[in-house]
């Protein structure tokens, strides 16, 4: 097929923050190369979007989200306003209600779109793809690594020969790593899968075979034994176009009081020369009263300065913190972590290990302290201490990955990674990787030439 004149990339993210941020970033860098982009997203989502963009040519089309769906309250089109994640597969399933408004959408469109660019849990939007003739690359939130290991668990299975959750097993296509099934969440590191989980997995197994590729927020440099694996084992080709947190954006000048509040607070730290750790674990994990009383009385005997951003129900329990510390400051509203992070205050992260926050520590130098909790965190958790080498772990006082974190082993990890021999040494790490990341996003480096021959990918060819 003839090069398309004008390339129209068409963008649906899922409805959570953490998978919508990334291709926002992404939809700036297309329009940045002269690419036409049309996002797709829900009414209650549109408002954020369209500020978070700050670009009136980036079109923003809201499609009804379906309504009256059993197990989903009623107004809910964000999965950080779910009671709770076990909410989260009805949500997801009842995207695929939007499938024949969407398809009405493309069809209305003034420019044909070049190619569908659509989060790998809207695996319903390969179809539609198919139906227009036109490409569909999925999104991936996760890291190649994750990636990679949570396919090959399928494909080896070297955790069927295990007794115990507990039991390490390695793959044989990198023996060097070790994991236990507790490092993986149901199903994929059950023995004999089943379920609706399972029956999800498979829905989007066959969409991820189908896509043209994978759209991944990583970069080279960062996993290359991963990235080459990737690309000559599995299935489909990967794009490493990241880290997309490094798009430059335009500077808002309204600032909220709550803002002046805790940059006012890391400024004092700075003139005081007190390092500062910052400590925050999402919005989606559900940690248990007594678990976030154990990490507040841990943080507490470390004698160390932390601004914690907290959830709700995290500020329920560690009520008087605040009053009890002079260390610490807790955050209550929305921050942009990537400003936090990047405020010379910061000296290490206290992380659930979210492929984002990750990335971000990564980009602004900041050293992780690992306390994984939820769905690939735990193998990220690997990644980031045992691979990759940027980061500390806490650990179980079971001898689990998974299981409750005592006070004192929150301690001994936070002066590890702040004052310790090991913090110094995943410190220089953080540092090199960093700059790696920069270099990659800048004009002729590995992400910035792969976002080039993925516009070329997309706009030479049809289905």
């Amino acid at each position: 097929m003839e090069r398309v004149a004008s390339p129209h990339f068409v963008i649906f993210p899922f409805m959570s923050h953490g998978h919508t941020i990334p291709l926002l970033h992404l939809a700036t860098l297309l329009r940045n190369r002269f690419i036409s982009v049309t996002i797709f997203t829900t009414p209650v989502n549109a408002p954020s979007i369209r500020d978070f963009l700050q670009d009136v040519s980036i079109s923003v089309i809201e499609l009804p989200f379906p309504k009256d769906v059993q197990g989903i309250p009623p107004g809910v089109e964000n999965t950080a306003k779910l009671p709770s994640m076990s909410y989260f597969g009805p949500f997801i399933t009842a995207t695929k209600l939007m499938q024949p408004l969407f398809e009405q959408a493309l069809s209305a469109l003034q420019h044909q779109p070049t190619c569908v660019i659509s989060d790998v849990f809207l695996g319903w939007t390969q179809e539609s793809a198919e139906k227009f003739g036109i490409p569909r690359y999925f999104f991936s939130g996760m890291s190649v690594f994750a990636m990679t290991i949570c396919q090959l668990i399928g494909i080896e299975r070297p955790h069927a020969e295990t007794i115990s959750a507990d039991e390490s097993f390695t793959f044989s296509s990198f023996p060097s790593l070790k994991f236990t099934r507790n490092d993986f969440q149901p199903p994929f590191g059950d023995i004999e899968p089943k379920g609706p989980a399972v029956d999800f997995m498979i829905e989007q197994g066959i969409s991820i075979t189908k896509s043209r590729g994978m759209i991944t927020n990583s970069f080279y440099q960062l996993e290359p034994r991963f990235a080459d694996y990737f690309d000559q084992h599995l299935r489909p080709k990967s794009w490493c176009v990241g880290p997309l947190c490094l798009t430059k954006r335009p500077i808002k000048a309204a600032l909220s009081q709550t803002d002046e509040t805790w940059r006012q607070w890391l400024n004092n730290k700075l003139t005081e020369k007190q390092p500062v750790l910052y400590v925050a674990f999402g919005t989606q994990a559900d940690i248990s009263a007594e678990q976030i009383q154990e990490i507040a009385k841990g943080l507490e005997l470390s004698n160390t300065f932390f601004l914690w951003v907290a959830r709700q129900n995290v500020l329920e329990h560690s009520a008087g913190l605040e009053d009890r510390v002079n260390r610490a400051l807790i955050v209550k509203e929305w921050v942009d972590q990537n400003e936090v992070l990047n405020h010379k205050s910061i000296k290490g992260f206290l992380s659930h290990c979210g492929w984002n926050s990750i990335l971000e520590s990564i980009c602004a130098k900041v050293p992780i302290l690992a306390l994984p909790f939820m769905a690939e965190q735990h193998v990220n958790a690997r990644m980031v201490t045992e691979e990759i080498g940027v980061g500390l772990r806490i650990m179980p006082r079971n001898g689990s990955v998974r299981g409750f974190v005592e006070a004192e082993e929150v301690e001994k990890m936070v002066r590890e990674l702040m004052e310790g021999e090991k913090g110094e040494i995943v410190r220089k790490k953080v540092k090199e990787l960093g700059e790696n990341a920069e270099e990659a996003m800048k004009e002729g480096g590995s992400s910035w030439s792969t976002l080039g021959l993925l516009i070329d990918d997309a706009c030479a060819r049809k289905l």
